[in-house]
């Protein structure tokens, strides 16, 4: 499941996080690639221990808790602290070729793991302020090409083979993670996702109803409703590994 998650990350925020990440040093994006992708990968990368990148991690991972799409897409069991990429310049810093995520990333201050269930990168340029930089993903629907405004999230599986064009104009800046998910496989995580959605909707109008016959709203959760949400959590007790 390819989803986009639109301001992620809200205007305020994102202006904290871009003026933190400006002011730091930089450092070659390979420091935490791996043994394949780090023959493709040209492009700068915050060091995890400056303040500045716990700050702006900071900021991102409050926000992102805050989300409930973020939370019912991804069904979180653990994520990887995020970090912050930099492409822009000459060829060394412009581009990362195709690749796939390591299956499981060892956070180094705390030796913890997190299986990468979920790739997700974050924008956090206008995406008129640069030319290329698409995040180009394969999936089974063909090349999706992505370039979304500066806040909004993409989250897709860890399995697909995706690549950064080359920024042949201005700067691409992104903040990037991984999601260990409560379930493992995508397709039962887009079934539940799908469900989720249908839920909130069955509610939202009966209570839209509720208020326009002047109705308790207290009485709107149907036994259809309260079915299908049964359905829901038996199916994630069946899927969960937590």
């Amino acid at each position: 499941m390819l989803l986009r998650i639109p301001q992620a990350l809200p205007p305020d925020e994102l202006a904290q996080v871009r003026q933190l990440i400006l002011q730091a040093d930089w450092a070659d994006g390979r420091i935490t690639a791996g043994s394949q992708s780090s023959t493709v990968k040209k492009n700068l990368q915050l060091p995890e221990d400056l303040p500045a990148a716990r700050q702006a991690r900071h900021l991102v991972s409050v926000a992102l808790a805050r989300n409930p799409m973020f939370v019912t897409g991804a069904l979180p069991k653990s994520v990887y602290p995020p970090l912050f990429n930099r492409y822009g310049g000459g060829a060394d810093t412009n581009h990362f070729g195709n690749h796939i995520d390591n299956a499981v990333r060892t956070h180094a201050a705390t030796a913890r793991h997190v299986r990468t269930d979920i790739s997700c990168t974050l924008f956090l340029s206008d995406p008129a302020s640069y030319d290329g930089g698409e995040l180009v993903v394969q999936d089974t629907y063909g090349e999706q090409r992505i370039k979304f405004e500066a806040g909004d999230l993409v989250m897709y599986p860890g399995t697909s083979v995706h690549r950064v064009e080359p920024v042949t104009r201005g700067e691409r800046l992104a903040c990037f993670f991984w999601i260990e998910s409560m379930v493992r496989q995508d397709a039962q995580r887009r079934l539940l996702y799908e469900m989720d959605l249908a839920i909130t909707a069955l509610r939202q109008q009966a209570l839209e109803r509720a208020m326009r016959e002047h109705t308790d709203a207290q009485d709107i959760e149907s036994p259809e409703v309260v079915r299908l949400t049964g359905c829901y959590h038996n199916l994630l007790r069946m899927w969960a590994d937590v």
